[in-house]
C-alpha cells in the first residue's frame, strides 16, 4: 500500500468499525478527474447495498473534514467480492490453499507478477506455487494481491 492508502486506512478504520464492519482495505486509483477511492468492507453476515451506503456516508463526512486527497475523485464502498483483495498478512492466512495473484512493488527473479496456489503465510512471508515452482514473497513487497475465483 502507498503512504496515502496507509493514512486513509488509519483515518477511516475507526469509523468503519464503529458501524460494525471490518475495513478490509483502501485502494486509491489515480486517473486525473476520474480518480477512484475504493473502500472495501466486510462482515461475517455479508454486506448489503444499505451497509455500503451507511459506511459511505460516514467515510464521506471524515474525508470532507480531513481532506487528505487534493485531487477530484469518486468514492466507492463495496464488499471485497469473489476476487477479494488481500492487503494484510491475516488476509493471506485466511485464503491458504486458494489461487491468488500478486504483483510485487520490487521484482524478484526478474518478475513482478505471480499467480498460483497459496501454500502458506508465516512471519510476513507467503509461499506460492506457480507452475510447479515455489516462491517465497514478502507481504511488505506486495503492491497488489487478490484471490482468483475458481468455479468447480
Amino acid at each position: 500500500m502507498s503512504k496515502l492508502e496507509d493514512k486513509l486506512t488509519e483515518m477511516l478504520e475507526p469509523a468503519v468499525e464503529a458501524e460494525g464492519f471490518e475495513l478490509v482495505g483502501v485502494e486509491f486509483v489515480r486517473a486525473g478527474k476520474h480518480s477512484i477511492l475504493r473502500v472495501f468492507i466486510d462482515h461475517e453476515n455479508g454486506i448489503t447495498v444499505d451497509n455500503c451506503a451507511d459506511v459511505s456516508y460516514q467515510v464521506s463526512a471524515i474525508l470532507d473534514v480531513e481532506d487528505p486527497i487534493s485531487t477530484e475523485y469518486n468514492l466507492e464502498v463495496s464488499s471485497p467480492g469473489m476476487d477479494r483483495p488481500l492487503f494484510k498478512e491475516h488476509h493471506y492466512q485466511s485464503v491458504i490453499g486458494e489461487i491468488v495473484q500478486v504483483k510485487l512493488a520490487l521484482p524478484m527473479d526478474n518478475r513482478r507478477n505471480f499467480k498460483g496456489r497459496l501454500l502458506s503465510c508465516e512471519n510476513g512471508i507467503i509461499s506460492i506455487e506457480v507452475d510447479g515452482q515455489q516462491f517465497q514473497l514478502a507481504v511488505a513487497n506486495i503492491e497488489k494481491g487478490n484471490v482468483v475465483p475458481t468455479f468447480d
